[in-house]
């Protein structure tokens, strides 16, 4: 999938959980979102964009603050199983 549709995918998320007025169970519901919707190769190209932008921002596509903050927290729970292994 190209980055920018999942950078403006994940961008939804984060608006989405964003209005809650818990910033914690905010950040665990993009989580769970993640980890739950997203198949395995949408969150590695997630988690290499933020390898190589880690600030989220590559010019054109920057991801959602409550996004970033939470993948970044959470990048060992939203690596699929099969990449921690190699």
């Amino acid at each position: 999938m190209e980055i920018g549709n999942l950078i403006r995918m994940a961008n939804r998320i984060g608006d989405f959980f964003a209005a809650m007025p818990d910033r914690d169970e905010a950040a665990e519901g993009v989580a769970n979102h993640i980890q739950k919707f997203w198949e395995p190769r949408m969150r590695i190209e997630l988690l290499d964009f933020l390898a190589e932008h880690p600030d989220g921002d590559a010019g054109t596509h920057q991801l959602h603050p409550l996004v970033l903050a939470t993948v970044t927290a959470q990048r060992e729970r939203l690596t699929p199983a099969a990449r921690r292994a190699a």
